[in-house]
């Protein structure tokens, strides 16, 4: 059946092209599903924010036996963490004693990613990518979802299948149209991304920056930084009416080394918003459907979980479904199955970051007082082992998902 036709039959049908649905489809498609991916955009090539690949996802990509191929695309390597607090610069992290193959973060642009997938996951005949098609409403029968209206270029279709994913992010509109309940537990802060040139003579770490009531993250993008300088909630407003001259100002006087590039912030276009969610459905399935990945829970932006995260709802899902899917013996005590086995890692991650959030960055937001090294950064500089932690609870997670799944034959690809 070909794309052209107004219905397309399927056994899995994913909505969303971004991290978890884009993993899920390659998972499912290898272990001999056919599955179809549609993803509303025409490319990959938006401005992602999240480009951490973190040592529980490289792990991943060892298992599916694709890594070595992976890391010849342009990447950094983040191994420690350093934080300059009040102007003194602390060791925080060490992701060098993981039990990992991998032990660093790789930072490579998302649409680089996400193309590797879509090329590995072609190899699979059950594997089917639609670009510009978005899912815009529920097939439904009774309480059961039978698929998707999706919005292609060639006119509206319906795509059925005995399973439908919402992978269409924490704006989702599959678990809007669900009605699927979401509990928002907010964030106190939002983020403004930018791009700054790097220089040689730069520090050659990634680090935070925190002073009296500012904060700034900086990626070591090896030929720019990648910088997302955290402000309260809502504040944007004000800072813009401001001006980009003083925002300009703001951030040489927070890192004067920076004072040579700030103008290359020419305006508000070079300055993107990141408006900081934090919330889980309470239940993320109906019979037919399941959400997962920021879909079925938004993560704070800190320490750069969530792509790490989605990808570990896709591999669990594909682990606990993969075969029921082949057999056509999906129920819906399947995909609680799924839930039951995602939501403890979910909530033992949001529940760390909203520590971070309401215990250390609303505080430093709040404070004109000057900021001084705390006791915990003092102690893992102290204790090197202390600074393996963190890398723990972020590179690894609280409950790392590992291939299940069996690899079908590869063979070209059907037409579609």
């Amino acid at each position: 059946m070909t794309e052209m036709s107004e219905t397309i039959q399927t056994q899995c049908c994913i909505a969303g092209g971004g991290p978890a649905g884009m993993m899920l489809g390659f998972l499912l498609a290898r272990a001999g599903v056919d599955v179809w991916v549609l993803e509303k955009h025409a490319d990959f090539l938006r401005d992602f924010r999240g480009d951490t690949v973190h040592p529980s996802t490289l792990e991943v990509m060892h298992e599916l036996g694709i890594l070595e191929k992976f890391l010849k695309l342009p990447h950094q390597e983040v191994r420690e963490l350093s934080a300059q607090i009040g102007g003194e610069l602390a060791p925080i992290a060490d992701f060098t004693h993981l039990p990992t193959r991998c032990k660093f973060i790789a930072l490579m642009p998302q649409w680089d990613f996400l193309n590797f997938i879509a090329e590995e996951a072609k190899r699979f005949a059950g594997f089917h990518l639609k670009m510009q098609a978005e899912a815009t409403d529920l097939i439904r029968e009774g309480e059961r979802i039978l698929g998707v209206h999706a919005k292609t270029p060639e006119g509206m279709r319906e795509v059925r299948a005995a399973l439908t994913v919402g992978a269409d992010g924490r704006r989702s509109v599959v678990r809007e149209r669900a009605g699927l309940e979401v509990e928002d537990i907010g964030a106190p802060m939002d983020a403004l991304w930018m791009r700054l040139s790097r220089k040689k003579s730069d520090p050659p770490q990634t680090f935070g920056n925190v002073a009296a009531g500012k904060m700034l993250v900086m990626l070591n993008r090896d030929e720019y930084w990648q910088c997302a300088f955290v402000i309260p909630k809502d504040g944007f407003e004000e800072i813009r009416e401001n001006g980009i001259a003083a925002f300009r100002q703001e951030i040489a006087n927070f890192s004067p080394w920076m004072l040579d590039r700030v103008d290359e912030l020419r305006n508000w276009k070079d300055v993107s918003l990141l408006t900081v969610k934090v919330d889980r459905l309470r239940r993320w399935h109906l019979p037919g459907l399941l959400c997962i990945g920021d879909a079925a829970h938004a993560m704070s932006p800190i320490g750069g979980v969530g792509i790490n995260l989605a990808i570990q709802d896709a591999v669990a899902t594909a682990n606990l479904l993969s075969e029921k899917l082949r057999e056509g013996k999906l129920s819906e005590s399947d995909l609680q199955a799924v839930q039951r086995r995602r939501m403890f890692p979910t909530r033992a991650t949001q529940a760390l970051q909203v520590f971070a959030q309401n215990r250390v960055i609303q505080r430093v937001l709040a404070t004109t007082k000057p900021i001084t090294v705390p006791w915990p950064v003092k102690l893992a500089r102290r204790w090197p082992a202390l600074r393996r932690i963190l890398p723990r609870i972020v590179g690894v997670g609280f409950r790392p998902e590992h291939v299940r799944t069996p690899e079908a034959k590869i063979s070209a690809p059907a037409a579609s």
